[in-house]
């Protein structure tokens, strides 16, 4: 069964190293969607896919918060807003 998450990230200040990070693990996980900065300490993070695949990609999200690379995360689940064609994007 396929899902959507908007995960809202709190980050350090300019702390570029999430982009990869989260791009990396939705690759893994082979999850859609994108992640776009709002503000200087912010990050949304849209993700679609199997269900497990999303429980496994926000552990590797908590995982963040431990090594310090992310300071909070805000999730809820999302009806599907528009086609990701299968990939993620990382919008700047």
């Amino acid at each position: 069964m396929n899902r959507c998450m908007r995960i809202m990230c709190m980050v350090e200040d300019g702390k570029d190293g999430i982009h990869t990070f989260v791009q990396q693990y939705a690759q893994k996980f082979l999850l859609e969607g994108l992640i776009q900065p709002v503000n200087a300490t912010h990050v949304r993070v849209i993700v679609c896919g199997q269900r497990e695949a999303i429980e496994n990609f926000i552990d590797a999200l908590h995982h963040g918060v431990v090594e310090k690379m992310i300071r909070g995360i805000e999730m809820e689940p999302i009806f599907k807003d528009r086609d990701y064609r299968g990939v993620f994007r990382v919008i700047e």
